[in-house]
């Protein structure tokens, strides 16, 4: 499999927990999917003080993976959204 590009895209998406609303991080999506997995490289601003864990209702919203050999967040059905 090969590795993400290592060229950013140009969307810029926000991560907010789904439970309630808090920003969890603003981070570079290529393509117009769904959000499942999120790369750690790709991450712009993270407003999290745990990993995979929202800061203000503390559910966990997803799990350190390494996707294709590069480290990712791997999102939990319907934790968290993008807007």
């Amino acid at each position: 499999m090969p590795k993400p590009n290592k060229k950013l895209p140009t969307k810029t998406v926000k991560v907010i927990c789904n439970s309630c609303n808090q920003l969890l991080f603003k981070y570079k999506k290529g393509g117009t999917g769904a959000l499942i997995k999120c790369f750690k490289e790709r991450i712009v601003e993270d407003n999290t003080e745990q990993p995979g864990i929202c800061p203000n209702c503390h559910t966990e919203f997803a799990r350190d993976t390494l996707v294709r050999g590069t480290p990712a967040f791997k999102i939990i059905g319907n934790k968290a959204k993008q807007k």
